[in-house]
């Protein structure tokens, strides 16, 4: 399968180091199987921190998702289990980290640091925060590459 990463520059070479700390799921090379999604990525990143906007293609061997070698966490829907793995990954006070290989799930929404503020104060509840932070756009399904040896199996076109 063909996964795209929308950036604010070319990758090269794939370098976990440079990737930011506290996102959905964790520290992570993200891409998308929809090219037009990576493009949003790429603008929005560029109107962040200038640069020109690129998505590199990788071929992936879906196969590997449910090889022995690998070890994946699949999200498959919004929900409470989502929720809870997101607000942990994205809450800096934690030191919480997982031991996925890969995360398949969805998208949350881009104001995720405002519901878990809200949450931890007590000011919404935990079904509040799971509607809230659902992507408003629809659902839109993400992978993340959690360690070397998921990028391992990535094949930069």
């Amino acid at each position: 399968m063909r996964l795209f990463h929308g950036s604010n520059m070319i990758i090269e070479v794939i370098d976990l180091t440079k990737s930011k700390k506290f996102k959905d799921f964790g520290q992570a090379f993200y891409l998308s199987a929809d090219e037009e999604q990576a493009m949003k990525m790429a603008v929005a990143k560029v109107v962040q921190f200038g640069g020109e906007e690129s998505v590199t293609s990788f071929e992936f061997d879906e196969r590997c998702l449910n090889s022995k070698d690998l070890k994946v966490k699949f999200f498959t829907e919004y929900s409470g289990e989502w929720a809870e793995f997101i607000f942990n990954n994205r809450d800096e006070t934690k030191n919480f980290q997982h031991s996925y290989d890969i995360v398949y799930g969805p998208i949350a929404d881009d104001y995720i640091g405002l519901q878990i503020r809200d949450f931890k104060r007590h000011n919404i509840t935990f079904e509040q925060f799971i509607s809230n932070i659902r992507y408003y756009k629809g659902i839109t399904f993400q992978y993340a590459f959690c360690t070397q040896k998921a990028i391992e199996q990535l094949v930069r076109l």
